[in-house]
């Protein structure tokens, strides 16, 4: 291998922090903490999913009060 060559592990389009927080949540998960997801994920070619699971599921109105929140910071990002 040439000197100064950068190995690269993973391909450029894996997300690191996607990796990192969903093995992060599958631990809380797997511990009982997590008791409900309410999430969006995008996938290349800009497709997306959405979905809830566990106590999102089964408390619609406080799920919504929480994406309400995550609107907010999203929003918040759009004006910086």
């Amino acid at each position: 291998m040439p000197a100064g060559k950068i190995i690269e592990l993973l391909p450029p389009t894996v997300s690191l922090d996607t990796v990192r927080t969903l093995e992060k949540l599958l631990a809380e998960a797997t511990a009982g903490k997590l008791i409900g997801l309410a999430y969006v994920c995008m996938y290349c070619g800009r497709r997306y999913t959405v979905d809830i699971t566990g106590e999102t599921r089964r408390e619609p109105t406080f799920t919504r009060g929480m994406l309400t929140v995550l609107d907010d910071e999203l929003a918040a990002i759009i004006r910086l």
